[in-house]
């Protein structure tokens, strides 16, 4: 019992006067080294998709940068960051699911595709160009102006999500 004592201080003194390693590791599920990393910047993504829904592009780029500010201690800024998040929105579409006896669909499937560029200024080995998507069913009871918000709402969660774990998760 003395022994486990013994080897429990001094692994705690260790702890304590050893500088700890300059990777941070959190429960928000990111790890970056704020030591080589401090900010990041988020363009805006621009919605070029041939259908268009007007607040789109602008929910999506809020999304992604109230994700960053709310998991990691990064600065967001407009450009210039050591982390760099740019891209645009390249797919809006409606896709028929399940088609029933009478030849017309019964639920609608909501796509939506964003292509994402990113750089790490500290380390280009972690640079990509990568497009990310998600989507949602609905049905065919209710018209797409009665479910875009919600639907939307759901597919950016998963593609900022996507997008996180990729750029600054390391999983």
């Amino acid at each position: 019992m003395k022994t486990k004592v013994i080897t429990y201080i001094a692994a705690l003194v260790a702890a304590v006067s050893f500088p700890a390693c300059s990777v941070s590791y959190s429960l928000s599920g990111s790890a970056i080294d704020y030591t080589k990393v401090s900010s990041i910047s988020i363009k805006d993504f621009p919605n070029v998709a041939p259908l268009v829904y007007a607040p789109l592009s602008q929910k999506f780029t809020e999304a992604l940068k109230d994700k960053y500010t709310s998991r990691t201690k990064l600065r967001i800024l407009r450009e210039n960051g050591d982390l760099d998040l740019e891209g645009e929105i390249t797919g809006y579409s409606l896709t028929p699911q399940a088609v029933k006896e009478d030849a017309y669909a019964s639920q609608t499937r909501l796509t939506i595709n964003v292509r994402v560029r990113y750089a790490n200024k500290s380390n280009s080995e972690e640079d990509f160009e990568q497009t990310f998507s998600a989507y949602q069913e609905f049905s065919n009871e209710r018209t797409i102006d009665d479910v875009q918000d919600e639907l939307c709402q759901l597919i950016i969660e998963e593609i900022v999500d996507q997008i996180f774990n990729e750029t600054v998760a390391n999983w």
